[in-house]
């Protein structure tokens, strides 16, 4: 890992720095290989057809592979939402704005980093947004 020397590689220090890496590069291949498997479920998945038989697959069948393949494309949706978020979290670690609260602009605590190494807000920022209703989709 490269040397980040800025404040936030100093306040959140860098054995945390390197931990939380760590834990995102893990999480990165876990969920890409995810994605591979899933990828490949829904290429031998094909629609339900009747296998050569002389007769047809029960419509009721055919709904149930239908909603399966739905399930695996939503499960290899949010799987690619968690890996732009694991690359954006990385990104800015190479930048040296990782950990700082995109709502408040304070330093996020490590706890929270090492439970969501993804999160760009503050657990404080987080209770104010839910209270007031908000989807802490802004920017500050």
């Amino acid at each position: 890992m490269e040397e980040v020397e800025t404040k936030i590689a100093e306040e959140i220090g860098q054995e945390n720095l390197k931990i939380l890496k760590n834990l995102l590069l893990d999480k990165k291949t876990k969920t890409e290989k995810n994605l591979e498997f899933l990828r490949e479920t829904t290429k031998s998945s094909t629609p339900a057809n009747n296998g050569g038989s002389a007769y047809g697959i029960h419509m009721a069948e055919q709904g149930t592979d239908a909603m399966e393949r739905e399930k695996v494309f939503l499960f290899i949706q949010r799987d690619e939402k968690y890996l732009m978020e694991i690359n954006l979290a990385i990104q800015r670690m190479k930048k040296g704005t990782y950990g700082i609260c995109r709502v408040t602009g304070d330093l996020i605590d490590v706890t929270r980093l090492k439970a969501v190494p993804t999160t760009t807000i503050s657990y404080k920022a987080k209770i104010a947004i839910k209270n007031n209703g908000g989807n802490g989709r802004h920017r500050r």
